[in-house]
Parts: C-alpha cells; sequence; structure tokens
C-alpha cells in the first residue's frame, strides 16, 4: 500500500523502521505472542486436542497432539510476520510488533525455527504415519507463506493442512486407522473456506502489495460470494457423511453453519478501504472470525461422530 507520507528521499515506510531500544525479555515475550497470530494459533490447538479427545486418544496422546499442533502454529505464525516485514512496513501496520520495533527479526526467525525443530519430534511421537501427514501441513503453511500465496495455488496449502489433521489424529491411535474419505474432504473443504474468508478483508491492501493469490484475482466481490460454499460443503459432508441416522443436533450444526456463512458475505456499511486490517475493527475482521466459528462447529460434529473417524 503507498504511504500517505510526503514524498522524502527515504524508502517507503522508513519512518516505521524499529528504534534501537533495549530489548529486555518480558518485552521480547510479549512481541513473540503478538506476532505468533495467537488467537487462531490457540484455536486451530483447541479445536484438534478436542477433536483428538472425542477420536480416542487418551489424555498423553492428547497433550503430545497439543504440543505438535501449538508449535506448528507458532512456527508458522512468526514465518509470516518475518517473512512480510518489508510489506507490513510498507501498509504502515502498527499492530505488528516487528514494523515498530517491538521485537527484532532475528528474534521472531530463531522462534520459528526453534518451534519449526520441536514440532518435528512433537508430531512423530504418535507414530511415523501421524507424524507424516501433520509434517505435511505445517511444510504446506510453511510454503503458503514463502511464497505460494502469491500464486493462483494458494488455496492448496490451507487444503492440504485442514484435510490432513484428521488423519494426523487417527493414525497415532492404536491400529493406525485412517480416517474416512468424508473427513477428509471436509477439512479440505473447511481449509479453501478459510483461506477465502481470511484474506477477504485484506484484498485491497494485498493486490497494492504485489500479492495475487486466487482470492485476490477473484477480487473483493466474487471472494465474499463465493467463500460460503465450501464451508457449507465441509458441514454438509460432516452431517452427512457419518454412518447413521441424522440427528437434531446435526440439522442444528447444519442451521448455525448455514447462518455463519451468510454473515461473511453480508455487505459492509463502511466503504472500501486501504487501511490497514487493525484499523477496520471488528467489522472488517468478521469473515474471519466467522471462520473460526464455523471451524469450531465443524469440530463439534467431528466430535459427536467421533468413533466413526476411527
Amino acid at each position: 500500500m503507498p504511504s500517505s507520507a510526503a514524498p522524502t528521499a527515504a524508502a517507503p515506510g522508513a519512518e516505521l523502521a524499529p528504534r534501537p531500544t533495549p530489548r529486555r525479555p518480558l518485552r521480547s515475550a510479549l512481541g513473540l505472542l503478538r506476532a505468533c497470530h495467537l488467537p487462531p494459533t490457540l484455536a486451530v490447538t483447541a479445536l484438534v486436542t478436542a477433536l483428538a479427545g472425542g477420536s480416542g486418544r487418551d489424555a498423553a496422546g492428547c497433550l503430545l497432539v497439543a504440543a505438535a499442533v501449538l508449535t506448528g502454529q507458532l512456527s508458522v505464525g512468526w514465518c509470516n510476520d518475518r517473512v512480510d516485514l518489508a510489506r507490513d512496513r510498507a501498509a504502515g501496520r502498527r499492530d505488528k510488533p516487528l514494523v515498530t520495533g517491538l521485537l527484532a527479526p532475528r528474534t521472531v526467525s530463531v522462534a520459528a525455527g526453534c518451534a519449526l525443530a520441536l514440532c518435528v519430534p512433537l508430531s512423530l511421537a504418535g507414530g511415523a504415519a501421524a507424524g507424516a501427514a501433520h509434517l505435511t501441513g505445517v511444510a504446506a503453511a510453511w510454503g503458503y507463506d514463502l511464497g505460494v500465496k502469491r500464486t493462483l495455488a494458494s488455496w492448496l496449502p490451507y487444503a492440504l493442512g485442514f484435510g490432513l489433521l484428521p488423519a494426523f489424529v487417527t493414525l497415532g491411535l492404536p491400529g493406525r486407522p485412517w480416517p474416512p474419505i468424508w473427513s477428509l474432504a471436509a477439512g479440505a473443504l473447511l481449509g479453501v473456506g478459510a483461506h477465502l474468508t481470511n484474506v477477504l478483508p485484506d484484498i485491497d491492501a494485498d493486490l497494492a502489495a504485489g500479492v495475487r493469490g486466487l482470492p485476490q484475482r477473484l477480487g473483493r466481490r466474487r471472494t465474499r460470494a463465493l467463500a460460503p460454499l465450501p464451508l457449507l460443503a465441509a458441514c454438509a459432508l460432516l452431517v452427512f457423511g457419518p454412518p447413521g441416522p441424522v440427528g437434531p443436533a446435526d440439522w442444528a450444526a447444519l442451521a448455525v453453519t448455514a447462518a455463519l456463512a451468510l454473515a461473511t458475505v453480508l455487505p459492509s456499511t463502511a466503504p472500501p478501504s486501504t487501511a490497514p486490517p487493525a484499523a477496520g475493527g471488528w467489522r472488517g475482521r468478521l469473515p474471519f472470525l466467522t471462520t473460526l466459528a464455523l471451524a469450531a462447529t465443524c469440530v463439534t460434529l467431528l466430535l459427536l461422530h467421533g468413533a466413526a473417524l476411527a
């Protein structure tokens, strides 16, 4: 996004360059928490851990799942902020601790590498097959951060990451059962929907920064119209895919999902803006927030049919 400051000899965003202030451990810790995309990191960790418990993992197994998912998500979040540093400076992202100088770039790089290094043995602790499934999803997320998000294949890392989560859970169970196809397909569809809705508030700024993934190429209006479709399809698979009759809770979850999906396409009362997403308040992040709620609803359905996964 072009800077609104008057032209000077300095590079765009130079006024936001980090100041050489002492970095106390507490400041660095707070900065790392802000840079890791904490709400989605905790949400994904909690949801997958709950899914592991519902599918039959014991307490130790659930703890391993939580640790593996948490370290993987932390590594991806820190990688994202480190890779996007120049772009965030140019866009005036005062909500980013790297931009404001609360963190040094090297600190975030080291943190991402350490989290990834921990994620590998924690993922493999549940077995080679389960670990491979999770690490493939983590690798896809890193690939997204490192450049895939600028291509037409920007949806693929999300589809892989979310689609393989049921496999990570079930392949760590006794007997290493492969999850049913409906759970893999539902996870992949949920991932695609998460991708479309997550970038929706940032499309204008992304285009100004040269990011041309699938949603950016589709444009705001078409992306907003398309985003609910994979989410509704994911919920439908989770309702009608498991064996047995569809119960009242299934119908209720389907209705909730439909309402939440509708919320992602409601037009905003504010005019389009290229301001940083943080400046837009909750309205600008509504599609992303509803996606998290949709994910929770879908995982609730998986918990209701946890035995069917194995």
